[in-house]
């Protein structure tokens, strides 16, 4: 859905699709069918925004038969739905049973994030609807921290490199404008605000920014409006921002706070860990929290990296980070201009909850009140609805 900030510049508001498991395109469809379009609907909306998680193999067969990627716009068109930002952080596998630290492979030192991005790039630029111009990629934040060398931040950095040379390729062959945008998260290279800063400065601004996911930042227990303050004067833009929420324990000492934990700590998903006395440590998951050698101490609130949907919250005493979203809402589209203009709800955890929904459509309703809770939010800050075009380029 499209709304209208008070300067005037349209701001995009959609849901991520890698909460979806299908990799191949017919499933793809199958899954909008089942999710998107009833979404859509409940919403009361003509159109609605996907941010599409397309896994590298449908990318690559994709960006290998444009008649493919003409038929995918069509069938968007036919539901309903638009496309402006696709999500390129997992690379395959996300609903695998067993994640964990896979989805940060192949990291940026490997030629195959290069080229799963270069289509990913690719496939955007003709999905894009008439009216629209700019697209944005979320991508991983280089790569994980542990075993970084140099060699792989040259090859990191290389391989960039080719990808901004591509982009402005893509721009003098279409028209269009594709921007890659780096999302820090716990555990990462990039894991900070003042990482991306650092990290971001030697990449070139037109064709790289930063995605904002604020559950990341929440568990860092970063300040929004400091971080998006920083930003702006370094000078990076954040092309996106994925509107999530992280788990919070304010007494992670109580015996009954530690047993509700436990109900999170899942197989699937990586769950890092940082506790607010001293965020810089933590761990790398949940369960390394609770017990052993590497226990965090309970003297301090902790927050879980654990997409909780945005709408609502766990069983006490634990909570969501809620607050933090909606101070980093208002630190990105409450004043004069917008500082993000592409909006995805990123909640993919709904299938590892505790008590995960039983239905499709339970989970039909789930999204739809994430949608509804975001966009009654972006209205509080002045934010209206604005028309969009079905037209697509042909």
């Amino acid at each position: 859905m499209r709304l209208k900030h008070r300067s005037g510049e349209t701001v995009h508001l959609g849901y991520c699709t890698n909460v979806h498991p299908a990799e191949d395109l017919a499933g793809i469809l199958g899954q909008l069918d089942t999710f998107a379009v009833p979404v859509r609907e409940r919403l009361g909306e003509p159109t609605l925004g996907v941010g599409l998680w397309l896994a590298h193999r449908v990318a690559a067969e994709l960006a290998a038969d444009p008649h493919a990627v003409l038929r995918l716009r069509a069938e968007l068109a036919a539901r309903g739905l638009e496309v402006v930002t696709l999500n390129g952080f997992p690379y395959q596998g996300f609903h695998q049973p067993v994640v964990k630290h896979a989805v940060y492979r192949p990291d940026w030192s490997s030629p195959q994030r290069l080229h799963y991005t270069w289509d990913l790039a690719r496939i955007l630029a003709w999905l894009l609807p008439d009216d629209v111009t700019e697209g944005t990629i979320s991508t991983l934040p280089l790569g994980w921290s542990d075993g970084w060398t140099r060699e792989h931040q040259a090859l990191a950095h290389r391989h960039l490199d080719l990808l901004g040379a591509e982009l402005t390729g893509i721009l003098l062959r279409t028209g269009c404008t594709i921007r890659v945008a780096l999302e820090p998260e716990p555990g990462c290279l990039i894991e900070t605000t003042g990482q991306a800063v650092h990290h971001l400065s030697a990449l070139d601004p037109d064709h790289f920014g930063l995605c904002l996911d604020v559950c990341h930042l929440a568990v860092a227990f970063e300040d929004p409006e400091a971080a998006v303050a920083e930003l702006d004067r370094a000078g990076i833009t954040v092309l996106k921002a994925q509107v999530s929420c992280a788990l919070h324990a304010s007494s992670p000492a109580d015996p009954a706070t530690r047993s509700a934990l436990t109900a999170f700590d899942e197989p699937r998903f990586l769950h890092q860990t940082r506790q607010a006395d001293r965020p810089q440590d933590g761990t790398d998951d949940l369960a390394q929290a609770l017990a052993g050698p590497t226990a965090l101490s309970g003297g301090s609130p902790w927050r879980t990296h654990f997409h909780i949907p945005v709408h609502a919250d766990p069983a006490p005493p634990l909570a969501t980070t809620r607050p933090v979203l909606q101070q980093a809402l208002a630190a990105l589209l409450g004043g004069e201009r917008a500082r993000t203009r592409h909006l995805d709800v990123e909640t993919y955890t709904w299938s590892v909850l505790p008590e995960p929904p039983r239905s499709s459509a339970d989970l039909v309703d789930g999204i739809a009140a994430e949608l509804d809770w975001t966009r009654r939010e972006l209205a509080r800050l002045g934010l209206t609805a604005s028309p969009s075009t079905q037209s697509r380029r042909t």
